[in-house]
């Protein structure tokens, strides 16, 4: 059985893992977006797409990246998760 301890602790790295695994990707999105409408902003040009596709490419580099490193965090939580709940 969890105590109240172990189970705080692991919603504190779950939260921290979460910061750590969306927090660049939510950023450079954000940082890309400024860019892009301080551009339309200066050009006049108000298209939406022009906002949209330029965030999905960045994000989907990032994703490609940095995925893998991604992932094995997420397994190591799992494992780590299912030992607590076995153990």
């Amino acid at each position: 059985m969890l105590t109240t301890g172990e189970i705080s602790d692991l919603m504190y790295q779950v939260f921290i893992l979460a910061v750590q695994i969306g927090g660049p990707v939510l950023v450079i999105s954000m940082l890309v977006g400024v860019v892009i409408s301080i551009l339309q902003a200066a050009t006049q040009i108000h298209e939406q797409t022009l906002t949209f596709l330029p965030k999905l490419l960045v994000i989907g580099c990032i994703l490609v990246i940095t995925g893998g490193s991604m992932l094995e965090r997420l397994q190591d939580l799992t494992e780590q998760i299912f030992s607590l709940i076995a153990g």
